[in-house]
């Protein structure tokens, strides 16, 4: 864990949250290189949960809501958890992630008695600084896609079964965030609501249990490192009658990668209440009104990365040296090729370069194609590995017609073999593209 954390500060992939004053507890920044892997990680999800789907809809709700929203949902009153406090250091932790509930981990002084801790962050709405213009940062995002569940079918007038998807931000106030990424006070959520009939649900369930799936393996999750969890009944979500723990061998352990919960018709009958509009669902072909049910598959950005970069990380040997790479695929890896000319001093590779980069780009459109000429061919090899790209197009002397046979071709590099191949710039990008399909 330690050797992976260090190459997401080293090569710009996450960094400490505020670190230029000493850092804030649970926070983390993407850098450039993770702001490309966690774009395409949410375009991937995109892809397998909303738009290769025709009974999808998407939403970007408000972080501030009115808080009846939360009151009416339940997590007002009951978002919490058990807070343990030392009475010898003065450390707070979770007496729930605790193997000893009466000792301190870190000195072995007494602990106090466990008590619920909200979670949520409040803060104030306007100039007032009264109860009433208290807010929250949403612990979820759920709470958005059910507030706009009757401003879609009222938009949309979809049939159900349907569902809402929303990638955003949800905020919670851990009592001991840690873990590096896996337990934040800011993450970011995919989430879909999938309205159903009730005598429904089951079907949905399993359809949506295959999508994890299919989605874990599409980001190249090893399958013996992601295993179910059936959560049994006296440990469910109070809005819960089935719920199935998505987990992950992290380094650190098996931990909770996603969940795929059956909510019954908890939260639209919640909020029918507690706002009173009405939010039955008229089917138009029995003429019947009810409540739909839900289906939720809910995953965290925070803790996908996470589990990819763990699944990527690799260490070999090759030409003699130990290397770390990633083994990421071409489709979440931040750049896709680098170009670069075997000697930046000499002008003519230089310029053959930038053509070759300029047709690459021109051929795969949108691609990321990085250019990097700083230090020796080998070291740009070895920066290029760590990031995850999985080819590096090197332009050299034989391209400029050294050898006659290989004149106007370039030398194509394999991430995880190391391996070398000639090949024009026009069959360099059908591989790239290859890869990326």
């Amino acid at each position: 864990m330690e050797k992976l954390v260090s190459l997401c500060k080293r090569r710009g992939f996450i960094f400490p949250g505020s670190e230029l004053y000493g850092g804030l507890a649970g926070t983390y920044d993407y850098g450039p290189m993770g702001v490309l892997l966690k774009e395409n990680i949410e375009q991937l999800w995109l892809e397998h949960f909303r738009n290769g789907r025709d009974d999808m809809y998407g939403v970007d709700a408000a972080i501030l809501m009115n808080p009846k929203v939360w009151e009416a949902s339940g997590h007002v009153s009951g978002f919490a958890d058990p807070l343990v406090i030392c009475e010898t250091c003065g450390r707070r932790f979770r007496a729930d992630q605790l193997e000893d509930p009466t000792a301190c981990p870190e000195c072995r002084g007494k602990l106090s008695e466990p008590k619920l801790f909200n979670m949520m962050f409040a803060t104030k709405a306007g100039a007032s600084e009264d109860d009433s213009a208290t807010v929250y940062l949403r612990p979820e995002t759920a709470g958005g896609i059910f507030a706009n569940y009757k401003n879609v079918v009222d938009a949309i007038h979809p049939k159900l079964p349907f569902g809402i998807a929303q990638i955003g931000k949800a905020f919670r106030n851990e009592i001991a965030p840690r873990d590096f990424i896996f337990r934040l006070r800011e993450l970011s959520q995919m989430e879909v609501e999938y309205f159903v009939k009730p005598s429904a649900w089951e079907a949905a369930f399993e359809m949506w249990r295959e999508t994890m799936h299919a989605y874990a393996a599409a980001l190249g999750l090893p399958q013996e490192s992601v295993h179910e969890l059936e959560v049994r009944a006296d440990e469910l979500a109070h809005y819960s009658k089935r719920t199935i723990d998505f987990e992950f061998d992290y380094p650190f352990g098996r931990r909770e990668l996603w969940g795929l919960a059956y909510r019954t018709d908890f939260d639209l009958s919640a909020h029918q209440t507690g706002s009173g509009v009405a939010l039955e669902y008229l089917d138009e072909e029995t003429n019947e009104k009810f409540i739909p049910h839900v289906i939720e598959p809910s995953l965290g950005v925070d803790r996908t990365v996470l589990a990819v970069l763990a699944s990527a990380y690799r260490e070999d040997e090759l030409g003699g040296e130990t290397r770390t790479y990633l083994v990421l695929s071409p489709k979440l890896a931040p750049v896709k090729a680098m170009v670069s000319p075997l000697l930046k001093n000499k002008s003519e590779l230089v310029a053959k370069a930038r053509e070759a980069r300029a047709a690459l780009r021109a051929a795969l459109p949108g691609t990321q194609i990085a250019w990097d000429d700083n230090g020796n061919i080998g070291k740009r090899y070895r920066r290029q590995d760590e990031i995850g790209t999985p080819f590096c197009v090197t332009i050299d002397f034989d391209t400029l017609g050294e050898k006659p046979e290989f004149k106007d071709t370039v030398t194509l590099r394999h991430r995880d073999t190391g391996e070398q191949e000639r090949l024009t710039v026009a069959e360099a990008a059908e591989r790239i593209r290859a890869a990326l399909t």
